[in-house]
């Protein structure tokens, strides 16, 4: 795997606990497994195959609880991946692309690499993100305001 192959697939592995926006604007909790979807393995990604339910969440505030995807810095992150959990699973080939969540936080904010679970709170998306390939690396992302 080439180094850019590696960095965007860096980029491109979060999950753990989402949560939809109440009437209010608060940020109500849920999980990885509310953004599951039916995909079978080493099949390609049809936007068709979200559900209702994770597309209603699309532009919501959300929180989400999961790891933070090691990388190279350790203060100041502006951008990390979110996964479900620590297990070597998520990081390798064949991980499920609903099991990460991009974050790139709000202008001004940032956070640092813990081994730690955290919460992350912030604008729930859907976009796509692909290799040079075409190959869809993650399809999650999230404006992050806070981490905890």
């Amino acid at each position: 795997m080439n180094a850019l192959r590696m960095s965007v697939l860096s980029l491109a592995l979060i999950v753990s606990s989402v949560v939809a926006a109440d009437d209010k604007g608060k940020a109500g909790a849920i999980t990885f497994d509310d953004i599951k979807f039916d995909i079978k393995k080493d099949a390609r990604f049809k936007r068709s195959m979200l559900t209702d339910k994770i597309e209603k969440m699309s532009g919501k505030h959300v929180r989400i609880r999961g790891y933070i995807l090691p990388g190279f810095v350790e203060k100041g992150i502006k951008q990390f991946v979110l996964v479900r959990d620590n297990m070597e699973c998520c990081f390798g080939p064949g991980a499920a692309l609903y099991d990460c969540i991009l974050v790139e936080m709000a202008p001004g904010k940032s956070t640092s690499f813990t081994v730690r679970p955290v919460s992350v709170e912030g604008e729930f998306q859907i976009r796509e993100f692909r290799d040079p390939d075409g190959k869809h690396l993650a399809i999650y992302r999230m404006v992050g305001k806070e981490v905890k």
